[in-house]
């Protein structure tokens, strides 16, 4: 038997024995399906987040604020080396700018502040930082080291929301990590109860089959495709209720997750979660069938 008709012959085996029990089938691809459902939205869910992170970063201004008495030598090494650290562009704002600002800032209420005999802000060094520098760790020791130089007066780049929002970043990575797992687990346990159940059916099929010459490899590779063919269905069907998922949030869930949003979409590359849905649910069934052909089917 030449090797297409080979395949042939695993495909329609595997093909026939869906086909005779879909029961049992529907429910296997079913609960792949939900578990690659729950790992699909922790993945977009961890990667909205680095990505409104990343846009956050072009908008994080790094903050020094300056003695009166500050040597401007030091002053324009501290801006260089800002800069050369960062890769972001510095800048030092006036007292009297920074008041001007503050006024603009308040509106009405702000034109008090003109009528001040002595402006009370300090000189600054703001620094715009880009994407790349915008993890929360890297700018809080930037900051410390910052802090301590003597003509230092104070540091702010917003902290505690970088920070709110790196933990939740972490979190759903965590989570897609454990859904993941459970994703694994579940192949498992499905995938083998029910090629254990199609090989208890088709036993005096293999029997046959073993008594005329065919080979471990020949009898093994219809549940193989099987537990394949169950990981692809799951992983198109997940891939779907996703999709469908993420669409009604957009348009009928806005209030609840906007903010991973933005400007009133996720951003999701579509392809590569397609190849990550559909791959990981073929190699978790073949995973589940391997399994199972090794401990239930003694040939």
């Amino acid at each position: 038997m030449s090797t297409g008709a080979r395949l042939a012959y695993f495909a329609r085996t595997a093909i026939g024995s869906m086909v005779r029990s879909p029961f049992v089938h529907v429910i296997a691809v079913a609960s792949l399906a939900l578990s690659l459902v729950g790992f699909g939205l922790a993945r977009i869910a961890g990667t909205q987040l680095d990505v409104l992170l990343s846009s956050l970063g072009g908008d994080v201004e790094f903050t020094v604020y300056l003695a009166p008495d500050s040597p401007p030598d030091q002053v324009a090494e501290l801006e260089k080396a800002l800069t050369t650290r960062t890769g972001g562009s510095a800048a030092r704002v006036s007292p009297a700018d920074a008041l001007g600002r503050l006024a603009a800032s308040l509106g009405d209420q702000g034109r008090a502040l003109v009528d001040l005999e002595e402006n009370p802000l300090p000189w600054s060094i703001e620094l715009k930082v880009p994407p790349a520098a915008r993890d929360p760790e890297a700018l809080e020791l930037l900051a410390n080291r910052t802090r301590a130089l003597n003509f230092v007066t104070g540091v702010d780049y917003g902290q505690a929301a970088l920070q709110r929002l790196s933990v939740i970043a972490r979190a759903l990575r965590l989570a897609g990590l454990v859904a993941f797992a459970l994703v694994f687990l579940t192949a498992i346990i499905v995938v083998s109860a029910t090629l254990q159940l199609a090989i208890f059916a088709r036993r005096e099929e293999i029997e046959i089959q073993k008594l005329v010459g065919g080979t471990d490899r020949f009898v093994r590779m219809p549940f193989l495709i099987e537990g394949a063919m169950q990981g692809l269905f799951a992983g198109v069907i997940a891939l779907g209720l996703v999709f469908g998922a993420i669409r009604w949030v957009e348009s009928e869930g806005g209030e609840l997750v906007g903010f991973l949003m933005l400007d009133g979409r996720f951003v999701v590359n579509w392809a590569r979660l397609a190849g990550e849905q559909v791959g990981l649910g073929i190699v978790l069934g073949l995973s589940g069938s391997f399994i199972a052909v090794r401990r239930f089917l003694r040939v």
